[in-house]
C-alpha cells in the first residue's frame, strides 16, 4: 500500500448516471484502507443520463472535485493524472470502451488498479454485461451467489475469473427495523423502466392509490426516483407524476423524492416490483414484498426473488399480509444486517477482500500489466469496433479523428449548447417517440 500516512490515496471515480454515482463513489470509499486520508475525483460522463445537481446531491455521495467529460476527455485526463484507484460506474459498454481506450492510453506504463461492477440486482444481459467488464482489475460481485455467477460466465469462455471479487452493495445502511410507526406507513418504490407500458404502471398506480383508500390509517407513499426531463440509470418514458395526474387520490396518498435510507427510516412496508430498494429494505429488516401482479418474469426482474419469501400480490397486501423473508435466500445475496454473503461476518467486514486485493495489486513488484479485455479485434471483430466507435474511439482503443479535445474547460457557450441538447433528447424520449410509437399501432 502507499505510504497513505504521508499522502492521500487518490481515487477517481466516472459514473454515467445518479445511481452509479452513488454506487461508485460509496464503493470507492469502501476501497480504501480503514482510517486512510483519501482524495475522491469525480467524473460524469456525458450522455443522456448525467445526473442534474439535485439528483447529485439526493444520492449522499460527495467528491472533492466533480466535473463532466466526454468518454476521449476522460481518457486523456487519465493519462495526464496520477490515480492510485480508477472505478468504473458505467453501462457494460461503457467500461469496455473505457478499458480499451486506457489500455491505448497507458500502454505498458504505470497505472491504477482498475474496479467495476454492478449497482445492483443482476437479473439480465448476465453473460454480455459481465464480459464487457472483463479486463477490470477487480469485477465486484455483490453476494456469493453472484460471485458464483460471475465465475462461470468466465470460465466458460475460456476468461480468466480470477477478478471477480465478493462484497456487497456499499449503501446498505441505516438502522434496522425497529417495529411500526404511527401512522403505519406503505412505500412503493418505483422503477423507470420496470414496468414499461401504460397499461401496467397505471395498474400499479391504480392499486397503490386504491391501498390507500382501503387503509386511510396509512400512509401511502410513492417513492420517485427522479422529476419530469430528468433522467436515471434508464429512460423513464412515463412518469408516475404524469400518470397520477387526474386520479383522484386520498389525502393519505403523497409523492415523495429524497435519499432511501431517510425514506426507509419511517417505513414500515416496502413494496416494489424489482427494485434494488427492496434489498436495502431487506438489508434493515423492513417487510419487504415483491409484486407478482404483472407475473414473475424475467422482463421485470422480480424473478431474481424466488425463493425470498418475499413475492406476493396487491390483493394480499391489501389484506394485511406483511411477507417474512428466507433468512438463507437473504444470506446469499449478501443483504443480511447479521452477516456476510458467506455468512462468515458483519456487514462492515464485506470489503475486506476487495481492499486487501486492492492493497496487493498497488504493491505488485514490477507496477501492473497492460489491461486485457476478452473482447478484441481477434475475439470479437463484429461486435467490439461499433461500442468503441459509440465512444469515439477506434478500434485500438485511440481517440478518432473529430473526437472532442480535452485540453480546455468548456466555455459558457458551450455549456448552454450541451445542457439543451439534453435537454431536447430528454423531450425527445418522453413526449415525442411515444407519441410516434402510438400513432404506429393505429
Amino acid at each position: 500500500m502507499p505510504a497513505i500516512t504521508t499522502e492521500p490515496l487518490r481515487i477517481a471515480v466516472l459514473a454515467d448516471s445518479d445511481t452509479r454515482w452513488k454506487w461508485g463513489a460509496l464503493t470507492a470509499r469502501r476501497l480504501a484502507p480503514a482510517g486512510a486520508e483519501i482524495r475522491l475525483d469525480g467524473f460524469l460522463l456525458r450522455g443522456r443520463a448525467t445526473p442534474t445537481a439535485r439528483q447529485l446531491e439526493e444520492t449522499g455521495a460527495h467528491a472533492d472535485s466533480l466535473r463532466e467529460v466526454t468518454a476521449v476527455e476522460f481518457v486523456r485526463a487519465m493519462a495526464g493524472e496520477r490515480y492510485d484507484v480508477l472505478v468504473l460506474a458505467l453501462v457494460g459498454g461503457g467500461v469496455q470502451a473505457m478499458l480499451h481506450g486506457l489500455r491505448h492510453a497507458w500502454g505498458s506504463g504505470p497505472r491504477p488498479v482498475v474496479v467495476t461492477g454492478y449497482v445492483g440486482v443482476v437479473y439480465e444481459k448476465l453473460a454480455d454485461g459481465l464480459l464487457l467488464r472483463h479486463g477490470a482489475d477487480l469485477v465486484l460481485a455483490n453476494s456469493a451467489h453472484d460471485a458464483e455467477r460471475f465465475r462461470d460466465v468466465y470460465e466458460g469462455v475460456g476468461a480468466d475469473a480470477s477478478a471477480v471479487t465478493e462484497v456487497a452493495l456499499p449503501f446498505l445502511d441505516g438502522a434496522p427495523y425497529s417495529g411500526q410507526h404511527a401512522p403505519f406507513t406503505v412505500v412503493f418504490a418505483a422503477q423507470p423502466s420496470v414496468p414499461a407500458s401504460r397499461a401496467d404502471r397505471a395498474y400499479l398506480l391504480g392499486r397503490l392509490i386504491g391501498h390507500a383508500r382501503r387503509h386511510p390509517g396509512r400512509e401511502v407513499l410513492l417513492k420517485l426516483r427522479s422529476k419530469p426531463g430528468e433522467h436515471t440509470t434508464h429512460i423513464e418514458e412515463l412518469p408516475y407524476q404524469k400518470l397520477v395526474r387526474g386520479m383522484d387520490a386520498p389525502a393519505n396518498f403523497r409523492l415523495v423524492y429524497g435519499h432511501m435510507g431517510e425514506v426507509l427510516d419511517r417505513t414500515d412496508l416496502l413494496v416494489t416490483v424489482s427494485s434494488t430498494a427492496a434489498l436495502e429494505s431487506l438489508h434493515r429488516r423492513v417487510p419487504t414484498a415483491v409484486l407478482t401482479d404483472l407475473g414473475v418474469r424475467e422482463a421485470l426482474g422480480n424473478h431474481h426473488f424466488i425463493g425470498s419469501g418475499c413475492l406476493t400480490s396487491w390483493d394480499r397486501i391489501d389484506a394485511g399480509e406483511l411477507p417474512k423473508p428466507d433468512p438463507a435466500w437473504v444470506a446469499r445475496q449478501g443483504v443480511a444486517a447479521g452477516g456476510t454473503p458467506s455468512g462468515g461476518g458483519s456487514y462492515e467486514a464485506a470489503f475486506d477482500a476487495a481492499r486487501e486485493r486492492v492493497a496487493a495489486l498497488l504493491t505488485r513488484p514490477g507496477g501492473l500489466p497492460p489491461l486485457d479485455p476478452y473482447y478484441t479485434a481477434e475475439t470479437a471483430p463484429g461486435y467490439l469496433p461499433g461500442i468503441l466507435a459509440r465512444h469515439h474511439l477506434g478500434p485500438d482503443g485511440a481517440p478518432l479523428p473529430g473526437s472532442p479535445a480535452a485540453d480546455r474547460a468548456p466555455g459558457p457557450v458551450r455549456q448552454i449548447v450541451r445542457r439543451a441538447a439534453r435537454g431536447a433528447y430528454r423531450h425527445g424520449v418522453q413526449r415525442v417517440a411515444p407519441v410516434i410509437r402510438r400513432m404506429g399501432e393505429l
